[in-house]
């Protein structure tokens, strides 16, 4: 199977590169592996975030067919790791759109968490929410990642995160964040709850159902089990920084010193670091004195969420963006979750597949309340 012309052409238009003051301060780095033993157990994240967390509603807005609720709350990341995020991003921001009225005793939400580039709400409220209501009277709640939108540092260059570790940062905060949302609406009575996202957003969600003590209707669209396509041979790898990546690496003692540490917190012959919540940059020992080592696999290790049969996946065949050769299925890691295909490429996916996506989410749900409804 090709690769979508049209998504190589879409990123060559895309001159902004990411991570260009490389990996971020030794410092925050250290903190954020301590902070991975926390979250990268379930049965210890989800004490990290209390049944009762403050959530705050800022607006409400009638429209004909729905209620547009505005609201906020602090994102658990700031308590737990006080100062590694900057300052635009510690207050969570969300738009939570619900239907006037319901097609039946339940009372259904969607969490969709944005792609790479979806900042604020008019995306995913447009092509998602809004159809959602008129299709299925199905609530959307449309979480506002950290460095995206409001929450964007202010000598931020759009979606360009400055530092490795801002992704980190970013993935560790979203699923706390989601664990605070899910919360808040179960103690509001609405109920099943599932979440999704495309692209980056998939693989977001999948990271904050996995961490979920509960079976939970999940479906990543145009995402995958690993992220080493996208950073080293998808389309996006031409956007980031190896240079300077490489440069800081070999210059400046203090990120070997702190991958000697990993390794010996990991006791393997290699490193795992914590990117996205649980993917890693495997750097194998072998090749630390390969000068193109940072380019090596960047893996993700998802935990399996309670119930995978609640899970489906849609993805793009000639999707250019998210590789899929050489790395493992999905169905190996969570088996039991279902895969669908479309023709075409990444854009034109998330340009005129919507439809599929939401009869996805649609699925998924029918499938929860088949199995666990009263």
């Amino acid at each position: 199977m090709g690769v979508s012309k049209l998504d190589i052409l879409y990123r060559r238009l895309l001159l902004t590169k990411l991570f260009i003051r490389g990996w971020g301060r030794p410092e925050d780095l250290k903190r954020l592996f301590e902070f991975r033993k926390m979250i990268g157990n379930r049965e210890r994240c989800q004490n990290l975030v209390s049944s009762d967390y403050p959530v705050h509603i800022d607006k409400v807005e009638e429209q004909s067919d729905c209620k547009i609720l505005d609201g906020h709350f602090v994102s658990p990341m700031a308590h737990y790791v006080p100062g590694i995020m900057p300052i635009e991003s510690v207050i969570a921001r969300f738009q939570f759109i619900v239907p006037k009225e319901w097609n039946s005793r339940y009372r259904p939400v969607c969490i969709h968490l944005a792609g790479t580039g979806d900042h604020h709400y008019w995306r995913r409220r447009t092509l998602m929410a809004r159809p959602m209501i008129k299709e299925a009277r199905m609530a959307s709640l449309l979480l506002e990642n950290p460095y995206y939108g409001c929450r964007k540092p202010k000598d931020q260059v759009r979606s360009s995160l400055k530092n490795v570790s801002d992704l980190f940062v970013m993935g560790g905060a979203l699923i706390l964040e989601s664990a605070a949302l899910l919360h808040w609406l179960e103690r509001e009575g609405y109920g099943p709850l599932g979440m999704t996202g495309i692209s980056m957003g998939g693989h977001m969600a999948s990271l904050a159902v996995s961490n979920w003590p509960k079976p939970m209707p999940l479906i990543p669209c145009l995402s995958w089990s690993t992220a080493s396509g996208v950073f080293t041979t998808g389309v996006l790898s031409k956007s980031i920084n190896w240079r300077e990546l490489e440069k800081q690496y070999y210059t400046q003692t203090v990120y070997e010193e702190e991958i000697i540490h990993m390794l010996e917190y990991c006791g393997v012959s290699f490193l795992f670091v914590w990117l996205v919540g649980f993917w890693f940059l495997e750097i194998r020992i072998s090749l630390c004195n390969s000068p193109d080592y940072p380019r090596k696999c960047i893996k993700i290790l998802y935990l399996v969420p309670v119930d995978p049969s609640l899970i489906i996946v849609v993805q793009a065949k000639e999707d250019a963006y998210i590789p899929r050769t050489g790395v493992r299925s999905l169905q190996e890691i969570w088996p039991g979750c279902e895969i669908r295909y479309l023709e075409g490429g990444h854009i034109s996916a998330y340009l005129f597949k919507q439809g599929l996506f939401r009869q996805a989410i649609y699925d998924a749900f029918e499938r929860f309340l088949h199995k666990y409804a009263n």
